[in-house]
């Protein structure tokens, strides 16, 4: 996400560090660019004028010409600059002061709506919350079916009457069930259409007026870039919306929505859309895309995705076998499978400071078939194998080889590594020995 700009505005701030001191004249050069940047990178131009604006203010006064690292303390200014555009801080769900939370979400067709409910229904069961997901979209029966497969998937309960074909009464049902099973929220997946229209504003006024939601968010695609900001808009005009999800944020690598809808609804973006999967909902933290795009990593968030993925007691036992030289093949499957749960490779990559600064230097691609294809070699090994690999010999590689679907020198490289890793490993050993105990972070 955001490749295009990040690369770009990091380019512009090489150019900058290049320089001992900075004058009027190499910020305005230096503006310029981020100025076609953002641009390119479909951002509202209203927005991007007010943002550079800004910026200028700031730069041209005695916080950078005066300071001694004028690079970096104008880096210093777009980062804050990119924090307060994208909203500050991390905007929360509001909480009923009665149960059941009511949240309706709303959006037009293809906009991952039904998908996203399902996901932030999933996301709430894991903070301890017992949610109802309403199916109240009665003109695709096939919206129906889906939120039922994905709540069933996630062991959520979907409210869906298919003899019935007004939204309200169903909601209103569905509001009666969740208050009875003291369920603490409740998500409406209302209908869309392929473009905004009044019937659907229509209907879902009446739906508003009805139930008083406590929440009424936006599903917007964040890869139709200034597109979702229009209908992000009109959404707000229309029925007042209370914040944003943008879906499919993985896949743009322009940035504009994101960096647009705050600026222009006034509405924060509570969470991103980052993957496929259910577990592809994330809260939205302003500061911390601020550092990403900027190639400054966001450590905080990979912290708490390793968090949520590693195995606590694996990791302890882990620990135990890298001190005692027992770490086998068969724990290092194990590690990867962890890493994996993580979520895309690229997207752990990039959460790493400096990795993308690295990454556009030596050109490195990141191919998350690797990590599959190293999977496989390894559960073509027998148990024996696994647990030691130094009798691997020619014969068995080539049997490995052929059962993984991959080559002889594929097997060879990946024990190779392994070897290397285990006297990575060693040299830790010895450290501890030599300066006191340490903590292994794997």
């Amino acid at each position: 996400m955001f490749d295009n700009l990040s690369n770009k505005l990091q380019e512009v701030f090489r150019k900058l560090k290049g320089h001992g001191k900075l004058n009027e004249q190499n910020i305005k050069d230096a503006l310029r660019e981020v100025r076609l940047a953002l641009l390119e990178a479909d951002v509202n131009f209203k927005v991007v004028k007010e943002f550079i604006d800004k910026v200028r203010a700031r730069a041209i006064g005695h916080e950078v010409l005066k300071s001694l690292t004028p690079g970096q303390q104008l880096i210093k200014i777009v980062n804050e600059e990119l924090t307060q555009l994208m909203g500050q801080d991390r905007a929360k769900l509001v909480s009923a002061p009665t149960p059941p939370t009511l949240i309706m979400l709303v959006g037009l067709q293809g906009s991952g709506k039904t998908t996203t409910a399902a996901k932030l229904a999933n996301l709430l069961a894991k903070e301890g919350f017992k949610s109802m997901l309403v199916a109240a979209d009665v003109y695709r029966p096939a919206a129906i079916k889906q939120l039922e497969v994905l709540g069933a998937q996630i062991q959520v309960p979907v409210y869906a009457n298919l003899e019935e074909k007004d939204p309200r009464s169903i909601c209103r049902e569905a509001l009666q069930r969740a208050r009875s099973q003291g369920l603490t929220h409740l998500l409406i997946d209302t209908a869309g259409r392929l473009h905004i229209d009044q019937a659907l504003m229509d209907e879902l006024k009446d739906l508003k007026n009805l139930l008083t939601p406590h929440e009424i968010l936006l599903i917007a695609d964040a890869m139709t870039g200034q597109d979702a900001v229009t209908v992000a808009e009109r959404f707000n005009g229309d029925l007042g919306i209370t914040g944003v999800i943008l879906t499919k944020l993985d896949g743009d690598a322009r940035g504009g929505a994101a960096l647009s809808i705050k600026a222009v609804t006034h509405q924060p973006i509570k969470f991103v859309g980052t993957g496929e999967k259910l577990d592809g909902l994330e809260p939205f933290h302003p500061e911390r895309m601020a550092s990403r795009i900027l190639g400054m990593g966001d450590v905080l968030s990979l912290i708490e995705k390793a968090e949520q993925a590693l195995d606590q007691e694996k990791a302890l036992e882990l620990e135990k076998k890298i001190k005692e030289r027992s770490f086998t093949l068969e724990d290092f499957r194990d590690q990867l499978k962890q890493i994996r749960n993580m979520g895309p490779l690229d997207q752990l990559l990039e959460m790493i400071p400096g990795f993308s600064n690295l990454k556009a230097a030596k050109n490195i691609q990141v191919n998350e078939k690797e990590l599959v294809k190293v999977e496989a070699i390894i559960n073509s090994m027998t148990p024996k194998e696994r647990s030691n690999y130094k009798i691997i010999n020619g014969n068995r590689r080539k049997r490995i080889a052929k059962g993984s679907g991959t080559s002889v020198q594929d097997v060879n490289r990946l024990l190779k590594q392994f070897d290397q890793s285990r006297k990575m490993m060693t040299k830790f050993i010895g450290q501890e020995k030599k300066f006191g105990k340490m903590r292994f972070p794997f």
